[in-house]
């Protein structure tokens, strides 16, 4: 094959995977579906005559979905990306198409354990969708983690606040047709990540590298401008209809926008093909093979006579085992549990804290905490990628921030001083999107990405378990003891009290979740410093 043949066919390769890359963030602009929950629990709430308990129950059996992620991990090493990704939408379709059917009141009524078992499923689905999507990505951008991690993360967090926005401007907030749109929209969009979205060797060339970097930041770009966008609906009182379709069409514009990206790349790279023939400099390219780890370049360089079988250290790739006995991989868990945790009893909760608070509309502080979310994650990948490049400094210190902000948050929502839920919505978000982009790319640079889909799920087991701790005991135990039994069945509280208690518990949490952080930070130090060490070589010799 000539010269010529092989730069056109690597255009149409780099071209590829921009094209699947933009696939990813539509897949997780609709994968964040499980944090919609507040939406639509108070229709089931009265539906099926509940308790706050019970209610905070079926909050739990949603997020236990995310425990059977463990399958998705398995099968990220075993099946294709597009196979993953119709096993999720399916599964979606199914759990949130039986919640529609439920809640729209075409069928009667199920029993509790049936309602569990469709959250469970609606829940799992997006494991399996998430799951295909970092995967792939960071093996294909692996020398960019930070800023994947940050786009990809921050338009899950956006997707609450995009489906939000379209039910309240298409369907006036109509709890029914929003579980409609929960169940369809993942397939429909899914269908075009599975046409497009591939593994693809990372480039060898350094000028791509750069290329790669500069394309990243139009990304963020975008994704500010759609939050940006979406945060404004919030301040526009009472839209019309009119007024309400024309901004989602635009949001829609909006969203379709970055394939821009891949058509310039293809044209660029198409263009500059004829001087491509003339010959390429041997020395600006490198070469990496697909799973070797940046941070042990120069250890795997030095001559060595005998090699021992040995354990992997911090920064080489882990089999499953070798992770789970390792003790930076637990301090990891524990203060993800206590980010998350948290996090996640305050999304499943907001519809009741707001009432509790006396707000009658809850949807305003469902998409601050999605948008926010979406600044968190976003900017702490760029500015932790940033960082390493500059100072090597330890990814898990902006998890500990984040800890410690978040228990700041807390404690001002226990308080419940006028407007407390709106700045504790803020910061929880910011925090919630913090955690997730952080650790995405941590657990790649500590352990690996051979296996990187099941330890991925692994840590995502903290979802479903600080549901059940936070969410389903804490939460539904705490507010249970302060509401007021109503006649029929169900319970309802009224006053700051109602969440006090709450609150101040998981400050607790994230107080031991920035200790657990500062020592990741520490023992994690030298690791980091390699890392930027090697970006650092890589960078001189492209400019040699």
């Amino acid at each position: 094959m000539g010269l010529g043949s092989q730069t056109s066919s690597a255009s149409v390769t780099r071209a590829t995977k921009w094209l699947g890359f933009v696939t990813a963030v539509w897949v997780q602009s609709i994968s964040g579906n499980n944090y919609t929950f507040s939406n639509y629990s108070d229709a089931l709430k009265t539906l099926m005559n509940l308790t706050q308990l019970e209610l905070n129950n079926l909050s739990v059996a949603k997020d236990i979905g995310k425990a059977f992620g463990l399958l998705a991990g398995f099968a990220s090493d075993k099946l294709p990306t597009w196979a993953i990704l119709l096993i999720g939408s399916l599964e979606g379709l199914v759990g949130y198409g039986t919640q529609w059917l439920v809640v729209s009141e075409r069928i009667k009524p199920i029993s509790y354990w049936q309602m569990c078992i469709v959250l469970c499923m609606g829940g799992n689905s997006s494991t399996w969708m998430n799951t295909a999507i970092l995967v792939t990505c960071i093996r294909n951008f692996r020398k960019n983690r930070g800023p994947v991690a940050g786009i990809l993360k921050g338009y899950v967090g956006l997707s609450t606040a995009i489906f939000t926005v379209l039910c309240s401007a298409l369907f006036n907030d109509d709890p029914a047709r929003f579980l409609l749109m929960l169940s369809v929209t993942p397939l429909a969009v899914c269908i075009a990540a599975m046409i497009f979205l591939r593994e693809i060797p990372p480039s060898d060339s350094a000028s791509d590298d750069e290329e790669e970097s500069s394309y990243f930041w139009l990304f963020n770009g975008v994704a500010f401008v759609v939050a940006i966008y979406l945060l404004s609906y919030q301040f526009i009182p009472n839209p019309g209809k009119l007024f309400s379709q024309i901004f989602a069409s635009i949001l829609l514009v909006l969203l379709a926008s970055p394939l821009a990206i891949p058509v310039y790349s293809f044209i660029s790279a198409w263009s500059s093909s004829s001087s491509s023939e003339q010959g390429s400099d041997p020395e600006t390219r490198v070469t990496e093979p697909l799973l070797k780890p940046e941070i042990t370049a120069e250890e795997r360089s030095q001559d060595t006579v005998v090699v021992e079988k040995r354990k992997p250290v911090i920064g080489e790739e882990h089999t499953i085992w070798e992770a789970l006995q390792c003790l930076d991989f637990w301090i990891m868990f524990v203060s993800f549990l206590c980010g998350v945790g948290t996090g996640l009893a305050v999304m499943n909760n907001m519809g009741q804290i707001g009432l509790a608070l006396g707000y009658a509309d809850v949807s305003i502080f469902v998409s601050l905490t999605s948008i926010w979310g979406f600044f968190g994650r976003i900017i702490s990948g760029m500015v932790s990628e940033y960082f390493i490049r500059k100072a090597g400094t330890p990814r898990p210190l902006w998890n500990a921030a984040s800890q410690i902000l978040m228990a700041g948050g807390y404690v001002l929502m226990a308080i419940a001083m006028p407007g407390s839920l709106y700045i504790g919505s803020i910061v929880v978000g910011i925090c919630y999107g913090i955690r997730l982009a952080i650790t995405v790319p941590t657990a790649s640079e500590l352990f690996g990405l051979k296996y990187y889909g099941l330890i991925y799920n692994i840590l995502i087991l903290n979802l479903p378990l600080g549901s059940f701790l936070f969410s389903g005991l804490l939460a539904g135990i705490l507010y249970d003891m302060e509401a007021t039994p109503m006649a029929g069945g169900g319970n309802t509280c009224v006053g700051g009290h109602c969440y006090r208690m709450v609150f101040v518990v998981m400050a607790v949490a994230c107080i031991v979740g920035f200790g657990l952080d500062i020592l990741l930070s520490i023992r994690t130090k030298n690791l980091y410093q390699k890392i930027q060490a090697s970006k650092r070589s890589k960078k001189g010799a492209v400019l040699k």
